[in-house]
């Protein structure tokens, strides 16, 4: 019934909010350069809303308002911001200056009023663009920002099983759960994975950076900041938005080359992008088609017989019988570094004139991944010191020396990820209306060979292909934001949000996860399997007060109701003052709160990892609503409150 009804009520606000259309007026004009020059896809914005278009490639515009006079704002990256006041509809010439790109930019990111320039706005943003991700010849988006902002870090992971499809990331030292990230300011779908592993961001999950190519970015806004009370639970961190290009008739295409010193891990990729518009240039589509591949990089250094025999990690064998193997083989087999990746994506963007008062807008992306790595070798002296020996030379019979020597099991991981977006943007009244749907989803699925099932009924008869199953989340997230500009010192925002969740843990066939399961990755138990479910919906209000040109004061509160913990009441002040045209101080302080995702309350199986004496242990992964949970006294999660205060100096 509960949910029932916020359905309706978030319909009928909806509804309420649609606007009609009024009598407008057309603004034309044409952006140069300095020196005359005509300057193609800068963006013209009318100050205090979300109306905009950008110029064609003679650098002309044509901008419907509702009436005169207003201030529209000129911008690109790597010019100057320029304001100009229009009091008639006569034809404009506007000249632009080159200059800072991170500065005079006007961004959306981590204001629910009107948007700002990065010199603007109350707390701190980075601007990136699509060239400089480019110049770090980086092959995914992740690692080219990593280049770029010092504040956000990401990590490759070797031998870390599902890990190996979606690499960790964090901002500020906090985990991948606490940065949100954005697509043209709407919110992208996590990650089905949950990190179980020993690897950075171990237990928790986030969204899949990588799938976005680099080749349909036009920019990247980085609020460095926690900013839970504009945009919600895991916004802790801060927030990501990926600008997508709007561009209509410049296309590209890039080819991607390379190989490592070693003379591994080659790499190749190509990706196309172009756009056209639509109907008599009421509106736009650009696209993106990506296709790589990377090589296996292998780095296992070498393995000391004395640290295995004597260290725990030889399963108590022979010293003379470990130095024999690693005569042969010095690296044990190991086969370590970055695996072999296939990737295809695939991405749209674009947006349509419904009337002078109202935009129709979307975006979609798919994505395909395909990862083969390796767990540990198995080495021969390891199965003669557990007693396995007999049943493992007929099942991994050896090509170099007759019997057995051991084996790699693989790990293969397969990830499917998609989101898309749509909606309307109006103008009624003044006030701003944008209201949006979006649909998301992660589905990542494993496959383990070259392995066994050691356990009682298995060993000789058990197969040597594994299906453990694998887990996959979808959501789809409401919104409603509206906003306007009171005066030239005042703005105001307000909106809801809602979301519904759904995370599932699929489940493995029986010989993957019965007894210990398959080798190296134990297979989904279908008694921990399953589809769970929760909704939430949120509200904001924010106001932003001008005091001076230099002096701004900005809040922001929100109330939040989730399905499965209940209600939260969250806030964030900030502030910023000008010194001078090259020093800025800015502040917040804020309260948080972070609830935990479906995967952590949910995800349960066993899976092999090296204990701390030596050895390897299959351990067990309980999940915070089991009878055994309670038995161990672990009690159930909750949404935690956190309290930040800011101060930065800025120049």
């Amino acid at each position: 019934m509960k949910q029932r009804f916020f359905l309706k009520a978030f319909t009928i606000a909806f509804m309420f909010m649609l606007p009609l259309g009024l009598i407008a007026q057309t603004i034309k004009g044409k952006v140069t350069d300095t020196s005359g020059s005509a300057l193609p896809y800068m963006n013209v914005l009318v100050k205090g809303t979300t109306t905009g278009t950008t110029t064609s490639d003679s650098g002309e515009f044509s901008l419907t308002v509702k009436s005169l006079p207003v201030t529209i704002v000129v911008s690109s990256i790597g010019f100057k911001t320029k304001e100009v006041t229009v009091t008639t509809n006569s034809f404009l010439t506007i000249a632009i200056e080159e200059g800072d790109e991170s500065l005079g930019e006007i961004i959306i990111t981590g204001s629910r009023t009107a948007p700002r320039s990065s010199t603007d706005s109350p707390l701190p943003i980075d601007v990136v663009g699509v060239k400089e991700l480019l110049s770090t010849g980086q092959t995914t988006f992740d690692k080219a920002l990593a280049f770029k902002i010092p504040s956000f870090n990401t990590v490759q992971t070797p031998v870390n099983d599902a890990t190996s499809l979606l690499d960790p990331y964090e901002i500020r030292n906090m985990g991948p759960s606490r940065t949100l990230v954005l697509i043209n300011g709407k919110r992208k779908n996590v990650s089905a994975l949950l990190y179980t592993q020993d690897s950075p961001g171990r237990g928790e999950t986030g969204t899949d950076i990588s799938a976005i190519p680099v080749d349909a970015i036009k920019s990247i806004e980085v609020l460095r900041d926690g900013a839970s009370a504009q945009y919600g639970s895991d916004a802790i961190a801060g927030v990501i938005n990926i600008i997508l290009k709007d561009n209509v008739s410049r296309g590209s295409a890039t080819l991607r080359s390379g190989i490592t010193s070693e003379g591994d891990g080659e790499m190749f990729g190509i990706s196309i992008n172009n756009g056209s518009s639509i109907g008599d240039d009421k509106g736009f589509v650009n696209y993106t088609v990506d296709f790589s591949k990377v090589g296996l990089a292998n780095r296992p250094g070498t393995v000391s017989a004395k640290g295995e025999a004597y260290g725990g990690t030889g399963f108590g064998a022979d010293l003379a019988d470990v130095q024999e193997f690693l005569s042969r083989r010095p690296d044990a087999g190991n086969i370590n570094g970055s695996p072999e990746t296939v990737a295809t994506k695939f991405l749209i963007n674009g947006a349509y004139d419904l009337s002078e008062e109202s935009t129709l807008y979307f975006n979609a992306a798919y994505v395909f991944k395909k990862v083969n790595s390796y767990a540990n070798y198995r080495t021969p002296y390891w199965k003669v010191a557990t007693g396995d020996l007999a049943y493992l030379q007929d099942l991994f019979p050896s090509n170099e020396r007759g019997g057995f020597d051991g084996y790699v099991p693989t790990f293969e991981g397969v990830l499917n990820d998609f989101n898309a977006t749509l909606g309307i943007k109006r103008r009624v009244n003044d006030w701003n209306v944008d209201s949006s749907i979006t649909f998301g989803g992660n589905e990542q699925t494993y496959k383990v060979n070259n392995s066994h099932n050691a356990s009682d009924g298995y060993q000789a008869l058990s197969p040597t292909s594994f299906d453990p199953g694998g887990t996959s989340f979808n959501h789809i997230v409401g919104n409603l934001d509206v906003s306007r500009l009171l005066s030239d010192k005042v703005s105001i925002g307000m909106g809801a949000e809602f979301r519904n969740e759904n995370f599932e843990v699929i489940a493995g066939k029986v010989s993957s996860y019965e007894g210990g399961g398959s080798d190296s990755f134990s297979g989904n138990d279908i008694k921990n399997s399953g589809i769970f479910n929760r909704y939430n919906l949120g509200g904001y209000f924010s106001l932003d007060y001008d005091v001076s040109d230099a002096f701004l004061l900005s809040g922001t509160v929100r109330g939040e109701n989730y399905s499965d913990f209940g209600n939260t009441f969250v806030y964030k002040f900030s502030s910023r003052y000008k010194l001078s045209d090259k020093y800025t101080m800015r502040g917040s302080i804020s309260s948080g709160f972070r609830a935990p995702s479906l995967h952590q309350i949910y995800t349960e199986k066993s899976q092999y990892s090296f204990a701390d004496g030596g050895g390897i242990d299959v351990v067990g992964l309980v999940n915070n609503v089991s009878p055994k949970a309670r038995e161990l006294g672990i009690p159930k999660l909750d949404a935690r409150k956190i309290y930040k205060y800011y101060c930065w100096f800025w120049w």
